[in-house]
């Protein structure tokens, strides 16, 4: 594992610190990496429903616009 040295502002520090404090974390490195892969997964759904839309307008199955498309994506994924 790589060590790396990074700075924070001193709200994102705070909340960071909180999260170690109430023992949601054990470590600020813990919860970085944890916000990380959220970031990663995220970013698989994001290009997962671009592909879907780019097949779907050279298909012609839709006539829902690109933005339309990604909205319903969007809020099929947040639930």
């Amino acid at each position: 594992m790589s060590r790396q040295s990074i700075s924070f502002t001193k709200p994102n520090d705070e909340w960071l610190k909180s999260k170690v404090d109430n023992q949601e974390y054990s470590s600020k490195s813990e919860l970085l990496n944890d916000l990380i892969r959220q970031a990663r997964n995220q970013q698989i759904q994001i290009d997962y429903a671009k592909d879907k839309i780019e097949k779907a307008e050279k298909s012609g199955f839709t006539k829902d616009s690109k933005e339309q498309i990604l909205a319903q994506s969007k809020s099929l994924l947040n639930g």
